[in-house]
């Protein structure tokens, strides 16, 4: 995994740019997928939904994150007026008609990320509560090694000062923890779905 400027996200001709404008993209990150090809962003997904979810994360990770829920049920950061369709429009209200038809993708039960669409190269989820609105944008781009790799971009609306501030809090524990494990278990989750269909 490396941290990648703004402008690896920001200079690839994905359709999320169109209707985002508003949001601040606050972080953007390569993952290595070696062997793989300008097709095969549909088997990293895959791979990530198999190997790759909140379940499969190392209990430090876990624990963050049961954590943030715990606190945001006692204070109150995730009741569902404050999400999205309440709070926040969805970006799927801001959609062209061609992506709104598109497919939207799988959730995942373990996470409030809510699929908004899915494409050949490119799939976005959002979520909203008290402290911001953020989609994680997944986009498969040509590595420098003549190989595809995973770009994940995180954009945020933080909800007024309290949101700025909640995004500078926790900032530590994303690039300190959660990231580097995430890192490790999407980077495996592909070696080990293209050894599964290279074998006999």
């Amino acid at each position: 995994m490396a941290r990648l400027p703004k402008q690896a996200y920001t200079g690839q001709p994905w359709r999320i740019h169109e209707f985002t404008s508003d949001f601040t993209v606050e972080d953007v990150w390569s993952f290595r997928t070696p062997g793989a090809g300008p097709d095969n962003f549909p088997l990293m997904l895959d791979a990530m939904h198999t190997g790759g979810s909140l379940r499969a994360q190392p209990a430090p990770v876990r624990f963050l994150f049961a954590l943030r829920w715990r606190l945001g049920a006692l204070l109150g950061w995730d009741k569902p007026s404050a999400g999205v369709g309440r709070r926040v429009s969805s970006l799927r209200d801001r959609l062209p008609a061609d992506l709104r038809a598109a497919r939207r993708g799988a959730d995942d039960e373990s996470l409030p990320l809510k699929a908004v669409y899915e494409l050949h190269s490119e799939s976005a989820r959002e979520l909203a509560n008290k402290t911001v609105h953020t989609v994680m944008h997944l986009g498969w781009a040509p590595g420098d090694n003549g190989d595809h790799e995973l770009r994940m971009a995180v954009l945020v609306k933080p909800n007024g000062l309290f949101g700025r501030l909640y995004m500078a809090v926790i900032a530590p524990f994303r690039y300190g923890i959660v990231y580097p494990a995430l890192t490790r278990r999407w980077e495996q989750a592909w070696l080990d779905r293209t050894a599964r269909r290279v074998s006999p």
